[in-house]
């Protein structure tokens, strides 16, 4: 079901409809996403998995804050309210328009995004300016700006953000672990009311997927919640625990205090620690490289009690 799925998604026609549909009545395409994914029904007043929990906040409670702190760039103010400055990535420059990029001014090697991305699609790795072909990123980074996230999912507060591009410092990891991992080493740590759960790291990541691997607080690795496929294939060699992991650990809960459900990606290097962004729709509330048991036991962590049902701040779209 999956593949006939993906087949038909990408058609203009169809994601016309799903926008037009989803903008009307986005309670019923979650459900109808649920029970195309894993054939099952989302009852919406008795939410249990984690894919569901995190349907039900992004359907019925005031993600303004989400909106905020989606926003790559606008984070790095929460961040720094937080008392975490020091984690933030050296920030070279931020622009509303490609073409006021004055490249001269950037150093050799850099990272350029949108404010406003979801996937690797809108980042793209300067290793060396000299043999960038700025017109055609130029070209490139003006299409980023012009794509609106959020129309075909229940993510509605991607749509709040005001679309920016930004450049920072290039981490690269340290050499000890290049037999690792080829690009930068993600550490994707889940949080539920403030509380670390897990930490899910993500190795060789590419535009055609990575390889990932489950730990738990104490660093013991658990493939049994996962669901490996070509997009999250099982790594070959674990990530070894970080020596300043409860020092992560403290960031990560620092940082998801408010919130019941929130994924804190963080980077390491060499013991120093880079915030990475905040996620709080992962996959759209459509995770399925995680087991049905799995989702349920993380689901379960999750304490909605104190939230209150109010959907009156859906963001508009920002033009």
């Amino acid at each position: 079901m999956k593949k006939f799925i993906d087949k038909i998604k990408f058609s203009p026609v169809f994601r016309k409809l799903v926008v037009f549909i989803n903008s009307h009545f986005p309670v019923y395409m979650a459900k109808r996403r649920q029970k195309l994914y894993f054939n099952k029904e989302f009852d919406v007043n008795n939410p249990q998995d984690l894919n569901e929990k995190i349907l039900w906040l992004s359907l019925f409670t005031d993600t303004s804050e989400w909106t905020r702190l989606t926003d790559k760039y606008a984070v790095r103010e929460y961040v720094k309210e937080c008392g975490l400055e020091d984690i933030l990535i050296p920030l070279y420059g931020h622009w509303d328009d490609p073409k006021k990029i004055e490249w001269d001014k950037l150093p050799k090697s850099f990272v350029l995004k949108s404010n406003n991305g979801a996937s690797a699609n809108t980042v793209k790795i300067v290793r060396d300016k000299d043999t960038l072909d700025i017109p055609k990123v130029t070209e490139e980074m003006g299409e980023w700006l012009t794509h609106k996230i959020g129309m075909e999912t229940t993510e509605f507060h991607y749509l709040g953000i005001k679309p920016c591009l930004i450049a920072e410092k290039l981490l690269k990891n340290d050499a000890t672990l290049n037999n690792i991992s080829k690009t930068l080493i993600d550490y994707k740590i889940w949080c539920f009311n403030g509380k670390v759960s897990e930490i899910w790291t993500c190795t060789n990541r590419t535009l055609d997927g990575a390889d990932v691997a489950t730990f738990d607080l104490e660093w013991n690795y658990h493939p049994e919640g996962s669901v490996f496929n070509h997009d999250y294939r099982q790594q070959g060699v674990l990530v070894p625990k970080p020596l300043n992991l409860d020092e992560m650990i403290k960031v990560a809960e620092k940082l998801s205090k408010p919130f019941p459900v929130v994924r804190v990606d963080l980077y390491n290097i060499s013991g120093k620690i880079y915030f990475g962004e905040m996620t709080f729709t992962s996959n759209g509330g459509t995770m399925d490289f995680y087991t049905h048991k799995h989702l349920m036991e993380l689901g379960q962590q999750i304490d909605l009690s104190g939230c209150k049902k109010d959907r009156v701040n859906r963001p508009r779209i920002i033009q």
